[in-house]
């Protein structure tokens, strides 16, 4: 039986966000902007609700119906300058410090892991940007961030647009290579932390 997936809407935020917390707390960028444990146990989720209500406020969530995974897109249109249309403001970089003082004031990497990836996210052409996709960590392995990508890039195939995201580890990087992302540029690589890779994929005839 195949995976159901739906558009989600704000009854669904809190699931979104736990979701996307229970992802992410032992990823790797999100380990070196809260680089405490317990900081990050209780702060953590406090990011992850900033990303789920822009997106569902400019984008898209889609959530498997079972409510174990989920994937955050945003439409960047072509005329699109770095920052714009990516959860980040158009004057100044001013999403990256409203994020930080929504979500840890004192914590300067918040503020700064979203102006790294803004400086980087390709302008010029409209895409579809995967901004961030969760599994539960129980279900990890099932198929079901295929399935969440997948849904959307058969689309992007129709409509001919391409897509972009940010690995943030090894892992979630080979299945983006396995769907037809590639490396663009350089990888990121966070002030004495790890690499994030971006990645984008031409859409397929």
């Amino acid at each position: 039986m195949g995976v159901v997936i739906r558009t989600a809407s704000a009854d669904d935020r809190e699931l979104v966000v736990r979701l996307l917390d229970a992802a992410f707390q032992d990823d790797p960028v999100s380990r070196w902007v809260f680089p405490g444990d317990e900081h990050r146990r209780t702060t953590h989720p406090r990011l992850m609700a900033a990303f789920t209500d822009i997106v569902l406020a400019e984008g898209r969530v889609d959530v498997t119906e079972d409510g174990t995974a989920c994937a955050l897109w945003l439409s960047v249109p072509a005329a699109d300058d770095h920052g714009q249309g990516d959860g980040q403001d158009t004057g100044e970089d001013d999403g990256p410090a409203q994020v930080r003082a929504a979500v840890d004031p004192d914590n300067e990497r918040v503020e700064v892991i979203g102006r790294l990836t803004a400086d980087i996210h390709p302008s010029g052409r409209a895409h579809a940007y995967l901004w961030v996709i969760g599994v539960a960590p129980e279900h990890q392995g099932e198929g079901l961030g295929t399935a969440l990508i997948a849904s959307v890039l058969d689309r992007c195939d129709r409509e001919g647009l391409p897509a972009y995201l940010e690995a943030s580890n090894a892992r979630s990087r080979k299945l983006y290579e396995r769907l037809g992302f590639e490396l663009v540029g350089a990888p990121l690589d966070l002030p004495d932390g790890p690499q994030m890779w971006p990645m984008w994929r031409e859409p397929r005839s």
